[in-house]
């Protein structure tokens, strides 16, 4: 059953993006955006989404009125699920009413999802309250489309103002507001693209403020914020180590949230740039036949978290569960490979004290003569030397694919336009072959070294180390301890 969705958008970030929203957008199938639909939400839809941009942001040249409520009726009438973008909150400022009363007329089904107000995130965000007991009992907000439907006088009398859509009307709102009685001296504040990397803050008076921002080529998007509380930011500016840093990291689309998590608990701004596609192997064949035969089997290693997941989903395809298993021995490398062995109601028998496969050669607790070892590992572009090692030491090594990793298609849009811009402060790898990929993605899109030449680049061992100076000539940092936790502590160690 179709049915249109009026989606506040909010900042246009994933990050303050609601749980609702992010949703809908997975599900759309026709997405209606305007000029505050940033591409980092539009990375969200599916690949066959119908997307229509429709330009709307105010003062410059946009799509009428009446042809977006067109489009919401054509496509809200054929049975799709339809998202309206919008910026902010559909109800502030977002000129929705005229699209819910086309919507009405013509029986479509709709649906309005909130969204957080750049009014209210922006100030949050540079360190700003817009109420104090002291300061400010309340707040004012307003576009500054019409400067002449305001009355001056009472506005110069509120302790806070806030004013949305007034970069190009930045010098004579501060006129205005002198005229009306408020001091030269007076404190405001400029938070430009709030939320986003590029963020820039600037706090003067109502007299400087325009000096102050003389040379920024174009304020927009931005919010005005006149106040006493502009005083207050560096009281509450966040002192987040990493506070004002974007990291870009490469880990495949489902592994990626962990260490998201991990940085942006630093205060790091982090883009997603899937450098890996994990899906299933071209035959499941040779595990099946190794699962067939479990009992003949002495050790089970898995040396990734992938590995667990896709060698138990397959035992469980297979209508068997971990009872089959039986006396197997199961040896892991790394930390987050032991957690997702947990998940399955397994402790590992043997985990090596460095968090890399060569040690766990070096360090097997049993004599590896005539061992039979089962190892499900990714189908291609996986390392040789620890099945040459085990079978260097007597052992017989049955390798099966139990996944595959592949090199995505192209850069995501918002990624590549903040490589561009260099904006992006550091670049993270936590495998040789998100290092390879991300050169080969790099190199399809055109770019060159020059492109990383502004960025740090970090890796997670050794063994990632080595591939980046291959291919970029340098790597700036390597973690210590070679988990996603070890990674964070050097970014910190280096970059604060």
């Amino acid at each position: 059953m179709g049915k249109v969705f009026l989606l506040g958008a909010g900042l246009g970030t994933k990050d303050y993006l609601t749980v609702r929203g992010w949703k809908i957008l997975q599900q759309a199938e026709v997405v209606i955006y305007d000029a505050l639909g940033s591409q980092e939400l539009l990375d969200l839809l599916p690949q066959d989404c119908l997307r229509l941009f429709v330009g709307k942001r105010g003062g410059e040249k946009s799509t009428p009125q009446g042809e977006i409520n067109r489009y919401l009726v054509e496509y809200g009438q054929s049975e799709k699920r339809v998202v309206r973008l919008k910026g902010g909150d559909p109800y502030i400022f977002g000129r929705s009413h005229p699209e819910i009363l086309a919507l009405k007329e013509a029986g479509c089904d709709f649906e309005v999802i909130p969204g957080i107000s750049s009014a209210l995130v922006a100030p949050l965000l540079a360190g700003i309250p817009l109420t104090h007991k002291d300061l400010s009992r309340g707040f004012f907000v307003g576009t500054a489309h019409d400067l002449d439907a305001f009355d001056w006088s009472a506005l110069a009398h509120l302790e806070t103002l806030v004013f949305l859509m007034g970069g190009r009307n930045l010098g004579e709102i501060c006129q205005r507001l002198v005229k009306a009685g408020r001091s030269p001296d007076f404190s405001i504040a400029i938070i430009q693209a709030a939320g986003l990397p590029e963020q820039q803050v600037w706090t003067g008076t109502l007299q400087s403020i325009t000096k102050q921002t003389a040379t920024v080529q174009k304020l927009s998007p931005c919010v005005i914020i006149v106040g006493q509380v502009v005083s207050l930011r560096e009281d509450y500016m966040d002192r987040a180590p990493l506070g004002g840093k974007t990291i870009l990291i490469t880990r495949a689309a489902s592994q990626s949230s962990e260490f998201t998590e991990l940085l942006a608990e630093t205060g790091a701004k982090v883009l997603e740039m899937p450098a890996l596609e994990i899906r299933e192997p071209s035959t499941w064949e040779p595990l099946d036949q190794a699962i067939a035969t479990l009992e003949t089997f002495d050790w089970l290693i898995l040396t990734s978290a992938n590995g667990v997941e896709y060698f138990f989903q397959r035992l469980e395809t297979l209508g068997k569960d971990v009872r089959a298993l039986g006396k197997l021995k199961i040896a892991v490398v790394g930390k987050k490979t032991e957690k997702f062995l947990r998940q399955h109601g397994l402790k590992a028998d043997y985990i090596p004290p460095d968090f890399i496969a060569d040690s766990l050669v070096e360090n097997f607790p049993d004599s590896l003569q005539n061992q039979k070892i089962l190892f499900p590992r990714v189908e291609t572009g996986g390392r040789k030397i620890l099945v040459q090692e085990l079978a260097q030491q007597g052992a017989q090594v049955i390798e099966v694919p139990a996944y595959e990793s592949g090199c995505p298609r192209q850069i995501p849009a918002a990624v590549w336009q903040a490589l561009e811009a260099q904006t992006i402060d550091l670049v993270t790898f936590a495998s040789s072959k998100t290092v390879r990929n991300f050169w080969q993605l790099i190199q399809r899109q055109g770019g060159d070294l020059a492109l990383l030449k502004p960025l740090k680049i970090a890796s997670i061992g050794p063994q990632t180390s080595q591939t980046c100076l291959d291919l970029f000539q340098r790597v700036d940092l390597e973690a210590e301890v070679y988990t996603l936790e070890g990674l964070r502590d050097a970014i910190l160690t280096n970059c604060v």
